[in-house]
């Protein structure tokens, strides 16, 4: 067992010679703990697609910084929500690689942060520094509880998101990115991270597909000084333009996609003007601040030229500054095989799938690097899936590459967000390569397959997921839709049956979906107490973990 993320970078140096070695760690203290029990689960063999690493031309001369910022060889994946902590991040960049805190409902980790006591101080600390102190303590004399709230209490709500979303929530929002970007960059004493190679570097990874915070959760992780923006799960087409107005105080827009609105299009709108202003702080409008970088994660050569030609943002690459080639091996949402589409009713997707139910890849899912490296002109790309080890990074080096993203190995780390029972608990199955990894076709409500670790005490298990009251109280993956009467509303296939029926959805696209926002936030130890209670059951329930990983779990 790896519990340290120094071991998961030790590869990166020595030209990737040093091996891994086991470093026994004391886990974290956790805020709330969620009992496991073991289990042996064997691991069924999946296809691979493999990355095509031909050889051509000389490898590209890669430049040693980007804007005064150095490139890693290494980017530690953005795995949500809170897997990929401050923490870690702050780890990895002290040892001069890409440290990146995940982007997804920063808002309510913040919250629920604070409902815990905010132990050490962490969040308040952080808040101190942001520019308007006024809404930060706005927040904090809202949500923070001395001593943290008791555990059978739930946690305060906060507002779903939605169009012309409200100053609390966008104050929230920023509010929430901006504490994990700044503590990622700072030490404890306040000072900024430094490794060998200069500052540390920090980036933030956000869901293109979690539409409606988008523009808020960049705009904090700007105001914190974030070097780099990693986004996938969906196409960011609109992302470096919106940067651009971002790190100018501009005001800006991103299309939001909505079902049944034909040909009228819905916009997110955010000013910085007019939210400043809101909270009595106009003049912060008028700073310009530091545009950080953009990778957008991609799957083709085709995805990557569409980028660099369509993209939003300024200058020949249209504001991009290198990619991450993901493969469907990587943890979390992966993009489907080429020509692959759930259909709910008809059912045709089955012919899709293994005999395990998971979408097979092929031959058109595989990427040529020689391909890719000429249509990118010269950017920095970096590959992910199953590259966790030295001579797959040494393969990606020669190719002329720049380098691997890494999640999984850095998931199970001691300093990475994941509750400590669950992680103590995937510990002691690797070292048995006990564990199992299931691509699952239809448990996200985003239509994109989602990697399942296969663990018992999990919502993994069928008949666990079906007992869980069924309930959308955080709503980032709900999708608007027209409603009959011309408005808009919000729907999400996980939420209760009869609720998404009632909003037009059919009872067959229902089954097998999963809340993930609520099996995320347990995974990093935060579980609501839901309003409900298992039949049976004398206490409300208490959402579970449901915990992701790539296909390489068992090399941990």
């Amino acid at each position: 067992m790896r519990q340290l993320a120094a071991a998961a970078l030790a590869f990166a140096y020595a030209g990737g010679a040093m091996a891994f070695a086991p470093a026994p760690s004391a886990l974290p203290t956790a805020r709330s703990a969620n009992s496991m029990r073991s289990t042996g689960v064997s691991l069924a063999p999946q296809a691979r697609p493999t990355v095509s690493l031909r050889k051509g031309r000389s490898a590209l001369q890669m430049a040693d910084t980007m804007e005064g910022r150095h490139l890693p060889k290494i980017i530690q994946g953005g795995m949500g929500v809170q897997v990929s902590s401050w923490k870690l991040a702050r780890e990895v960049a002290r040892a001069g690689e890409l440290g990146v805190v995940s982007g997804t409902a920063m808002d309510v980790v913040l919250l629920r942060w604070l409902q815990d006591g905010d132990p050490g101080n962490l969040y308040r600390n952080a808040l101190k520094s942001f520019p308007d102190q006024g809404m930060a303590q706005r927040f904090i004399d809202k949500y923070y509880v001395e001593g943290g709230k008791a555990a059978e209490k739930p946690y305060a709500p906060l507002q779903m998101w939605q169009l012309n979303a409200s100053q609390a929530l966008r104050e929230a929002c920023v509010l929430g990115n901006y504490c994990e970007i700044w503590l990622a960059k700072h030490e404890d004493d306040g000072s900024l991270v430094k490794s060998h190679k200069g500052e540390g570097l920090v980036g933030i990874n956000c869901l293109t597909k979690i539409q409606l915070p988008t523009i808020e959760s960049l705009y904090g992780a700007v105001l914190a000084n974030a070097d780099y923006v990693i986004m996938g799960a969906g196409i960011p087409m609109e992302v470096p333009g919106i940067l651009d107005s971002l790190a100018k105080n501009e005001d800006t827009k991103l299309v939001i996609d909505v079902d049944g609105s034909g040909d009228v299009v819905h916009h997110a709108y955010f000013s910085p003007k007019t939210f400043w202003t809101a909270s009595g702080m106009p003049e912060l409008a008028n700073e310009e601040l530091k545009r950080p970088n953009f990778f957008p994660i991609v799957s083709s050569v085709l995805l990557a030229q569409a980028m660099l030609k369509r993209a939003s943002g300024a200058g020949p690459t249209k504001g991009i500054q290198g990619f991450v080639i993901e493969m469907p091996t990587a943890g979390g949402h992966n993009a489907p095989p080429r020509g692959f589409k759930y259909d709910a009713e008809k059912k045709s997707h089955t012919l899709a799938l293994n005999e395990r139910g998971e979408p097979v890849y092929g031959p058109k899912d595989e990427v040529d690097l020689v391909k890719f490296k000429t249509a990118v002109k010269g950017l920095p790309f970096f590959m992910a899936g199953y590259y966790a080890r030295p001579e797959k990074l040494q393969e990606v080096l020669a190719i002329g590459g720049q380098g691997i993203q890494v999640g999984t190995s850095f998931a199970f780390s001691k300093e990475s967000g994941l509750e400590p029972n669950a992680k103590a608990e995937v510990l002691r199955q690797i070292q048995n390569g006990d564990l199992s990894i299931f691509t699952d076709p239809v448990a996200s409500p985003t239509g994109f397959p989602f990697k399942v670790l296969e663990l018992e005490d999990s919502l993994s298990v069928k008949g666990k997921y079906e007992e869980r009251p069924r309930v959308c109280n955080l709503g980032y993956l709900r999708t608007p839709y027209t409603t009959p009467q011309g408005k808009v509303g919000y729907r999400c296939a996980s939420e209760p049956v009869d609720d998404w029926v009632k909003k037009g959805g059919t009872v067959e696209a229902t089954v097998g979906r999963k809340c993930l926002c609520n099996g995320l936030m347990a995974n990093a130890g935060m579980p609501q107490v839901s309003p409900f209670k298992v039949a049976g059951q004398a206490s409300r329930y208490v959402e579970e973990i449901l915990i992701t990983a790539g296909d390489d779990v068992n090399q941990c």
